[in-house]
């Protein structure tokens, strides 16, 4: 189905694989199609709890976009491009499912910009991440500017944005880039444990969740309030509150359906 993907579903997880690995996954416009398609199969198949994102081989997640489609781009395609692939980012933060994103080596431009798009963020001992795009004279068009100081803070954001540093794992984790570091061998057990610990719990609660923290942050607080009263309101008219709260009372673990 996908010429720069890989995609397998596995008892609740779909597995999306940036298959490039002769140019270190760098995104291309075919590339972002296809993630495209991919991820709106992911949101609408039912049986598909959580994504995990990652990249072949083992030099990166990553490594920015092709170098060669950006050279020729003028203001209005550059304009453009960056449009499209902010479109795609947004979809993917909206998902309405969790996204984690497996970060196993160079993790640079458009691919930092996409693994900050994803819910949560895991990384090998291995993995460098910037945003270097100023060294080629141009700025994080993708959304790399707006969710790096919302990750991070402004200062910080400012820093790696202005330089165009990459900073090892263990230094993202320490800045709240990324969620948890592991050896590399260890990266996919660690993101499927993650995906697994999700997996169990309602659906819609989680769908919920994700609106009320993804739309919360661009409000005043008592507007995240009110959204989020509302969101818990529907909560309560699900059939999945009702299991859960007999689940509970008969001591037994939930049968969550979605409903």
């Amino acid at each position: 189905m996908f010429e720069n993907l890989l995609f397998e579903k596995k008892e609740g997880i779909a597995f999306i694989t940036v298959n490039r690995p002769s140019v270190r996954n760098a995104l291309n416009d075919e590339t972002m199609h296809e993630l495209r398609t991919a991820f709106e199969q992911v949101k609408t198949d039912d049986e598909v709890r959580v994504a995990i994102l990652t990249g072949a081989g083992d030099k990166a997640f990553i490594a920015g976009a092709d170098i060669n489609v950006l050279a020729k781009h003028t203001p209005i395609t550059g304009a453009q491009h960056a449009a499209g692939g902010q479109n795609l980012l947004s979809f993917i933060e909206n998902l309405g499912k969790p996204v984690i994103a497996a970060l196993n080596g160079y993790t640079l431009g458009g691919g930092c910009e996409l693994a900050m798009a994803c819910t949560l963020r895991i990384a090998s001992e291995t993995a460098m991440l910037g945003q270097p795009e100023v060294k080629l004279g141009i700025i994080a068009g993708n959304g790399g500017t707006q969710r790096l100081p919302r990750l991070i803070g402004k200062g910080r954001a400012l820093q790696l944005l202005l330089t165009g540093d990459l900073i090892p794992a263990q230094e993202a984790f320490r800045i709240g880039l990324v969620n948890q570091v592991v050896p590399p061998a260890q990266l996919m057990d660690a993101a499927v444990a993650l995906a697994r610990k999700i997996i169990p719990n309602a659906p819609l609660a989680i769908r919920y969740t994700l609106e009320a923290v993804n739309c919360g942050l661009e409000m005043t607080q008592e507007e995240g309030l009110a959204l989020e009263a509302s969101l818990a309101g529907l909560s309560f008219a699900t059939q999945d509150m009702k299991e859960g709260v007999r689940a509970f009372l008969e001591k037994r673990p939930p049968n969550f359906t979605g409903r």
